[in-house]
């Protein structure tokens, strides 16, 4: 942010709209005194004092509680005072413009988003992890997701990246000791086990980028696109998953003109649906236009589900939508409307060998009866990373996660200089260093300026 971090600032706290409650917040250095000129009586420190709240003219716009906490012990750090009124736009705009005006002599202004958060990390209340950890708690789609940002809000997470960073500063106090006394380099490995050690902290960094990464899942979700031929029942199972009739579902070839995504939870994880046009060649403009929105969404899946109607698994118009569909995505091949099937007919099928795209690996399933969903929801989920039944501690990033991988790699970087016999300390001690500031950039030791405005941008105004 390229405003000053010492003026004070204000905003609604609440979300837009009408409520029942409506908070606004103010926060900066010295602020008791204007704020008991606001309130109209001195203010007791972390005290709910009913009062009205009076313009400059005296004309009551609101009522409510005043309560004010007084830096350091507040969540900014910093004078904090907070009016908690009624939630209607209009008079909580009232009193906002009201504070402004009578706190223009102080250099009073309008908080940016984040803002409030992002003086809590700089005043050193809040680590950046925890920090994060606020808007992911606000943004929680799933009680799962609330009770992991919760967790790392408190600190889980942040004590498990200390302690790895505890134990890596330890090993490198021994290592850049022994660079001050060369003549002890030779015996320094054996001395202090140190490759021991290494490999022991290494393993405990493996533990912490395994919950990470459940952690990541359960916060970002996946992009999952349902990808092939027109009438083959990407709408129906949409819906089926969905539970809720959130697309158009007709016997006529084509009806999906555009994506419908549709955000659905499995066992706490959130999925993004995203049903597509059916593709195969057509000369209905709109459809083609449709058509080439769905290998655009293809290209950014994370997950394809390519359906098929199990009636007919072999067409070749199938074979070429594979050989389109873009290398590296995990792709799930699902057979549909195995409902339909007469199970004679189905088993001579199968038997025959004339099954050319290998049925063996589908999953078949009926989004009508809800046939097979269960193991196409367990497939997902593996794809994703995730175990069912269990629950990451905390929340995490995939700024985490790419920081705990360049550290495990500067870990195993150090371990092949300690194997060798011929070792050079000095770069086994700066792959130690590296992997510290690695685990720092997690809770915001070694951060840049222009990562802390883009992680504190993307916050709520007011929080």
């Amino acid at each position: 942010m390229s405003v000053s971090q010492t003026d004070p600032i204000i905003a609604i706290a609440t979300a837009p709209g009408r409520g029942g409650i409506g908070v606004i917040r103010a926060s900066g250095p010295d602020l008791r005194a204007w704020a008991d000129a606001l309130c109209g009586q001195a203010l007791r420190s972390r005290h709910a004092h009913y009062l009205p709240f009076r313009n400059r003219e005296g004309e009551v716009m609101d009522e409510g509680l005043a309560l004010f906490f007084p830096g350091p012990h507040s969540y900014t750090g910093e004078d904090v005072l907070e009016l908690q009124g009624h939630g209607g736009p209009a008079v909580l705009r009232r009193v906002l413009d009201d504070c402004l005006a009578r706190g223009a002599d102080i250099g009073l202004r309008l908080a940016q988003p984040g803002e409030f958060t992002q003086r809590a990390f700089l005043n050193e209340r809040l680590d950046l992890a925890q920090a994060e950890a606020v808007a992911d708690l606000i943004e929680a789609s799933s009680a799962a997701a609330a009770r992991s940002a919760m967790a790392s809000l408190s600190g889980a997470f942040s004590a498990e990246i200390d302690g790895l960073s505890e134990r890596i500063v330890q090993l490198r106090m021994l290592v850049e000791a022994t660079l001050d006394f060369p003549e002890e380099e030779i015996d320094f490995l054996e001395k202090y086990q140190a490759a021991d050690r290494l490999d022991t902290v290494t393993a405990a960094l493996d533990g912490v980028l395994r919950t990470a990464r459940q952690g990541m899942v359960l916060r970002e979700g996946l992009h999952v696109v349902l990808a092939g031929q027109p009438n083959v029942g990407k709408s129906s199972l949409l819906n089926a998953l969905a539970g809720e009739d959130v697309a158009i579902v007709t016997p006529i070839a084509g009806t999906t003109r555009d994506r419908v995504i549709q955000q659905i939870h499995v066992d706490g994880i959130p999925l993004h649906i995203v049903d597509t046009a059916g593709l195969r060649h057509t000369e209905d403009t709109v459809e083609q236009i449709g058509v080439e929105r769905s290998w655009s969404e293809i290209a950014r899946a994370q997950v394809i589900v390519h359906l098929q109607d199990a009636r007919h698994p072999d067409d070749p118009l199938d074979a070429d939508i594979v050989r389109r569909l873009p290398a590296g995505t995990p792709m799930l091949r699902v057979l549909n409307k195995v409902d339909l099937l007469n199970e004679s007919a189905q088993a001579q099928r199968e038997h025959s060998g004339t099954d050319r795209l290998d049925t063996s690996e589908r999953i078949r399933i009926s989004a009508r009866t809800g046939a097979g969903l269960d193991e196409l929801r367990a497939r997902l989920l593996s794809i994703a990373g995730w175990t069912p039944g269990t629950e990451s501690p905390w929340l995490a990033r995939e700024r985490h996660v790419l920081a705990l991988e360049a550290a495990r790699q500067h870990l195993l970087l150090a371990r092949e200089h300690a194997a060798h016999s011929d070792q050079v300390l000095d770069l086994f001690a700066e792959e130690l260093r590296l992997a510290h500031e690695s685990l720092c950039e997690i809770t915001g030791q070694f951060t840049s300026d222009d990562l802390l405005g883009e992680i504190f941008s993307r916050f709520c105004i007011g929080k």
